[in-house]
């Protein structure tokens, strides 16, 4: 009996001793947006004061531009991810995108809403700020929501649409990024706020990429440290505490010429969805990419970006 119960006492010691250890190893305190600023804020970046709160955003190409592409990125991302079509976009139209509230260097909304509704209203307050009256809205995933919200709520505004994997239809994902689980569990997402193991960030960009082969270190920093800024955590639970879908059915009513950009490798967002937009949408045409993600942009932006300036008439 003395020797079952020894045994259970190093089992219990040797548990907690690892659990202590685990939580060290992956301690991350948040980090502040001065301290990400040096390497994730650096020049085009600019700051826009909207909503109480300071925008993060890049404004590049020809000002006299009368129709801007504006990009929006989707949960967890930032404008970072639209990279590759701003370096081809900039040298022929005005090309802006901003961190949404609740990620990258934006941070949280100062009441916690993320409803969609609010996102719509964010959106065209910052665009207000820049006096842009009519632009073309593209956004991926969450912001590909974001982006047809805003062609229903203000389609005199919006001249063109592109949805990039966009959510907005009642999801059956075929698999869900670790990290998107976790903020959805009550006693993990608090644990989340100050634990965050990297092989997290890296595991669930692996997940949306349909060759995780791309996901490169530099990329998962890029994640893993905008993640840590202040508030961004609880935001990410708080956002998906809010609604993820939308009134799909006001979709037949958009008038505007819109193209959808599927990977058909999305287990997240699968092809399925694509198909709805489509149907729904009046005027509007797909575009298929066989081997990539749900973040096709991101993945091969060459590709997927001339597909975007055929759409535009871009020469």
């Amino acid at each position: 009996m003395k020797y079952l119960l020894r045994l259970l006492l190093v089992l219990v010691v040797t548990s907690v001793v690892f659990l202590v250890a685990g939580v060290i190893a992956t301690w991350a305190p948040d980090r502040t947006v001065e301290r990400l600023s040096e390497r994730w804020a650096q020049k085009p970046s600019t700051w826009l004061d909207v909503g109480g709160m300071r925008v993060h955003l890049r404004d590049e190409g020809p000002r006299d531009d009368a129709n801007p592409i504006v990009l929006l990125h989707g949960t967890s991302a930032s404008l970072h991810t639209w990279d590759g079509w701003a370096t081809d976009l900039k040298t022929r139209r005005r090309v802006i995108r901003f961190d949404l509230p609740a990620f990258g260097l934006t941070g949280p909304h100062p009441a916690n809403n993320y409803s969609i509704e609010a996102y719509v209203q964010f959106v065209t307050q910052v665009l207000d700020a820049l006096g842009v009256e009519r632009f073309v809205l593209a956004g991926n995933s969450l912001g590909g929501h974001i982006a047809w919200a805003t062609a229903l709520a203000h389609p005199q505004r919006v001249s063109q649409l592109i949805l990039v994997d966009s959510a907005g239809y009642p999801l059956a994902s075929q698999s869900v990024p670790i990290g998107f689980q976790m903020a959805r569990l009550p006693g993990v997402r608090k644990l989340m706020e100050y634990v965050l193991p990297r092989g997290v960030i890296q595991s669930s960009l692996r997940n949306v990429y349909g060759d995780p082969s791309k996901v490169t270190p530099e990329l998962v920093d890029r994640y893993y440290e905008l993640t840590l800024r202040t508030g961004n955590r609880a935001a990410l639970a708080h956002r998906f505490q809010q609604g993820l879908f939308g009134e799909t059915e006001a979709l037949k009513t958009l008038k505007i010429p819109s193209l959808v950009i599927w990977g058909a490798q999305d287990r997240l967002i699968p092809l399925d969805n694509a198909q709805k937009f489509v149907r729904d949408i009046p005027n509007a045409r797909l575009l298929v990419f066989d081997d990539l993600g749900h973040v096709p942009h991101e993945e091969d932006p060459q590709r997927t970006v001339d597909a975007v300036r055929a759409f535009l008439n871009i020469v």
